[in-house]
């Protein structure tokens, strides 16, 4: 893996101001960096093993803050995917299963959709879209007929979900429309939520992870903070389901939404602010 540079502001593509902001992030010292994501690794997997989904929104808001845009989605890619991976394992008997084999093939269609497109969104566009994603949370029950234990409902999760994976970096609350409807429990909802996440991320990864692999200087931290951050992940995926055990589900919904309401409009902030630099 080449070496570990931090995106510096005016470091990227000429041309416009927005040009500039697309492709740049903070400029801070690699080891300050490594050491946030790894803090962050733990923090937001332990977030993740809660709610399902708010750890995700958190670290690629902050991944994007500090990394180039696609060593951003691939980092996040890996260490959601060590993350997701480890909260199925641990809550594998609650997982269906069956939604999960049907989901997979709609993220392999998405996949190769984005990947043929060549898309790569600008970082006040990525912004953008995480900050509005969460309002999907407050749409009315009677709008949403959405459930994914239906096997076409399923497939259209994986298609839309990995497809807005791929474009926003995040898409918990759209994947969260699709269990509105369920009878699962919120231990159900979070194993199942997390083995389907599994193909999203290794979409991630696959899509813009193969043109860094050739790049002289991809922009990705080094590979000991991977090596820490996994295991990190890892406990934070038990810790979290531990916090988990003491709520219920009712204290579970109406938390995930707020939290991921508030992280939400901190990026719609981002996203102007970049837009408007």
């Amino acid at each position: 893996m080449s070496r570990f540079q931090p995106a510096a502001p005016g470091g990227g593509c000429a041309g416009t101001k927005l040009d500039r902001a697309a492709s740049a992030g903070v400029s801070a010292s690699p080891v300050l960096t490594s050491i946030v994501l790894l803090v962050a690794a733990l923090v937001t997997a332990t977030l993740s093993g809660v709610f399902g989904m708010a750890g995700g929104l958190v670290l690629m808001g902050l991944l994007t803050l500090l990394l180039p845009i696609k060593a951003a989605f691939v980092t996040h890619g890996i260490l959601q995917l060590v993350a997701n991976g480890w909260r199925a394992v641990l809550h594998r008997r609650f997982v269906r299963w069956d939604i999960v084999a049907v989901h997979a093939v709609g993220s392999l269609v998405a996949g190769a959709i984005v990947s043929a497109v060549a898309f790569i969104p600008s970082k006040p566009l990525v912004y953008l879209l995480m900050g509005m994603i969460p309002g999907l949370l407050w749409l009315p029950r009677r709008w949403v007929r959405l459930d994914a234990a239906k096997p076409p409902q399923a497939f259209l999760s994986g298609l839309m979900v990995t497809g807005a994976n791929l474009t926003a970096g995040v898409a918990g609350p759209l994947l969260d429309i699709f269990f509105v409807r369920t009878e699962l429990t919120r231990h159900a909802i979070v194993a199942t939520k997390a083995a389907t996440q599994v193909f999203s991320h290794l979409a991630k990864i696959a899509v813009y992870g193969a043109p860094l692999i050739a790049a002289e200087r991809s922009g990705l931290p080094p590979l000991w903070v991977f090596a820490i951050a996994v295991p990190l992940s890892m406990a934070g995926a038990v810790l979290g389901g531990q916090i988990l055990q003491r709520m219920t589900d009712v204290n579970f919904k109406r938390w995930t939404r707020l939290i991921v309401t508030a992280i939400g409009l901190v990026y719609l902030v981002q996203a102007a602010q970049l837009w408007l630099s």
